[in-house]
């Protein structure tokens, strides 16, 4: 997703004179070709995360788009005061992308990892997020994204799924009648694996805000009341707006995610951190068959 994402933020800076992206030294060496044939546009203000998304929204406020880049511990986590106070409370539009995801560089220590990045973005309104599950979803999404002057927040990891899904909403890859299964972004082929026999309903999205309600209360009305939302990122993200879309039916719930009751104190890689959270194909199709009672 990444090397897909600076290629075709290339082409846009080719194609866009408005459009101007600001770095924090991340992927600055493989920008190096654009910054030299738009020096004016591509901005490297240095390890200094706080100014880079204040840059961001500055140039904002003169007219520009910008396309603000770093991962995402540092993006959200780090320079939040200003995504909250520059961006939001000045109501100005730029769209920013980050790497690593929850825990996509484990060696490189806790520092780098950011599974409550989404849910710091869902304390603020009127924010786009993305959460492609493919390079093919995140180039789409990117493109989608720099017309216009809303805030967007375009999360890539290293983790994908094989086949892309460029519907828009939740886009209903099976059905069945004893649960439906929310998997966002790159959980998918867990999730469609785990629930490869069981009688379930499986949405897919790539966009997780706005949440899609009607896509999910349709598919909730052709099955029963059982909703298991799996996302790549904190445990239980996105489980006031399953409520919200489904608060005149009966339902239960059960979230999947990032754990929340400790913190996992190990580097390995990034599948010895899937199963540490639950997050591999086994751990999710015990969860959710003991979820559904199957």
């Amino acid at each position: 997703m990444r090397e897909t994402f600076l290629r075709t933020t290339e082409e846009i800076l080719d194609a866009d004179p408005d459009v101007a992206v600001v770095l924090a030294d991340i992927s600055a060496a493989q920008l190096a070709g654009a910054a030299h044939r738009h020096p004016d546009r591509v901005i490297n203000v240095g390890i200094r995360e706080q100014l880079l998304v204040s840059t961001g929204a500055g140039l904002a406020l003169a007219g520009l788009r910008p396309i603000v880049h770093t991962f995402a511990s540092f993006l959200v986590e780090r320079a939040f005061e200003q995504v909250k106070l520059d961006f939001s409370h000045q109501e100005v539009g730029g769209v920013l992308v980050s790497y690593g995801a929850s825990y996509d560089m484990p060696t490189a220590g806790r520092t780098h990892q950011s599974p409550g990045d989404v849910a710091l973005m869902d304390s603020l309104p009127g924010w786009t997020v993305h959460v492609p599950g493919h390079a093919a979803e995140a180039r789409r999404l990117l493109l989608e994204s720099v017309p216009g002057d809303g805030r967007v927040y375009l999360r890539l990891s290293a983790q994908v799924n094989a086949s892309p899904h460029l519907g828009v909403g939740f886009t209903r890859l099976r059905s069945g009648s004893a649960g439906v299964v929310v998997a966002v972004g790159p959980v998918l082929d867990r999730v469609l694996r785990a629930c490869a026999d069981l009688d379930v309903t499986v949405l897919y999205a790539s966009t997780i805000r706005p949440f899609d309600s009607a896509g999910l209360r349709s598919a909730v009305l052709a099955a029963s009341g059982s909703v298991v939302l799996v996302e790549p990122y904190l445990a239980g993200t996105s489980a006031f707006w399953v409520s919200e879309a489904l608060a005149d039916l009966p339902h239960r719930l059960r979230s999947l995610g990032v754990r929340r009751d400790a913190e996992v104190r190990t580097y390995g890689g990034i599948a010895d951190h899937d199963l540490a959270h639950g997050l591999d194909a086994g751990s999710l199709r015990l969860s959710i068959r003991d979820f559904l009672g199957e």
